[in-house]
């Protein structure tokens, strides 16, 4: 019993002599990672720098995010899983790529549903709300939003018309888009942006419809001879952190997090619509002749945003489509 007895006071000696040690001493390092699949060059990728920079900075270093870029530590398409497994604690997303799921992530790819910055912005304002309860039903929750600069086509002819793009095999990036690109007389084929520059040494694609930075990133100068601007769609990328994770965190910790990315969306506005002009002449600058779509083309682009938009509502929940009268309202 003595013995007994003295063990268990030298064990609570101990242990009060660890919690006193560790009561004067710093806060334990938090260390995340984080994926994203765009290179480091791409405006998106700059602006999480940013982001990750204002987290350490609000955090006094004692959140530590490590971004691995470009796809290295996992494909983009993985990134969502990965974040909701808590493989990575936090990543980017192309909202876009889950339109399967829910009629909401296609809105955006809608042609001229928000045909310009402006109407952009106050569309992601909108949807707010509602993606707030859609990521938390899957145990994640969005921290920022950033969109993608206006698209046009990247193709080896000059585009003068509809005619032009009968049989032509196209690359796009969501149904939204593909159903768009089939309604303009392409072939359009749904691809990784990974998987671009393989598919056209192998002949699977023609052309692509995507955005200037896209261009760019894949060097789209290789394949392609012109771009033909026409706007019209400024789909978004989310970024989207594990829900578990995020509420582990001291109460500091997360307001840095919600505060980092209110500052990286209205930043992405601001880099997005800033590099859009500069992109443009990037793409001219390695050779590829730069214009804007013929009429012909952007009356049908109108057209097939409105039979679209009908379809999209068709399909919609009463509480999607209130997000939609929401923004028609403010816009």
């Amino acid at each position: 019993m003595h013995v007994f007895r003295t063990t268990r006071a030298l064990i609570a000696a101990a242990t009060t002599a660890v919690l006193v040690a560790g009561a004067g001493a710093a806060p334990a390092e938090t260390s995340w990672t984080m994926a994203s699949g765009y290179p480091d060059t791409n405006f998106l990728t700059q602006n999480i720098a940013l982001f990750i920079d204002d987290v350490a900075a609000a955090t006094d270093g004692e959140l530590k995010i490590t971004l691995h870029s470009n796809g290295t530590l996992m494909k983009l398409d993985a990134i969502r899983r990965a974040v909701q497994t808590d493989q990575v604690q936090i990543g980017e997303i192309r909202l876009g790529s889950y339109s399967n799921e829910d009629p909401m992530y296609n809105l955006a790819g809608l042609p001229f549903v928000a045909g310009d910055y402006a109407s952009a912005w106050k569309l992601m304002e909108a949807q707010k709300p509602y993606f707030d309860k859609l990521f938390d039903k899957i145990g994640l929750k969005v921290l920022a939003y950033q969109p993608w600069p206006g698209q046009g086509f990247y193709t080896k002819f000059p585009v003068t018309g509809l005619a032009d793009f009968s049989g032509q095999k196209l690359r796009i990036y969501s149904k939204a888009t593909q159903d768009m690109g089939n309604a303009l007389g392409f072939e359009a084929t749904i691809l990784p942006f990974a998987e671009i520059p393989q598919a056209f040494a192998t002949g699977l694609i023609d052309a692509l419809f995507t955005s200037p930075q896209t261009g760019i990133d894949i060097q789209a100068w290789d394949n392609t001879e012109y771009f033909t601007a026409a706007g019209a769609i400024y789909t978004k990328n989310a970024i989207i952190v594990n829900k578990d994770a995020f509420e582990a965190l001291p109460a500091g910790m997360q307001e840095a997090l919600v505060k980092a990315g209110e500052a990286a969306t209205k930043r992405g506005w601001e880099m997005s619509q800033a590099t859009y002009g500069e992109q443009l002449n990037v793409l001219e600058e390695n050779g590829m002749v730069v214009e804007q779509a013929p009429e012909e083309v952007m009356a049908k682009l109108k057209e097939v945003g409105a039979a679209m938009m009908a379809e999209w509502q068709a399909t919609a929940s009463p509480d999607a489509i209130a997000v939609l009268e929401t923004y028609k309202a403010s816009n």
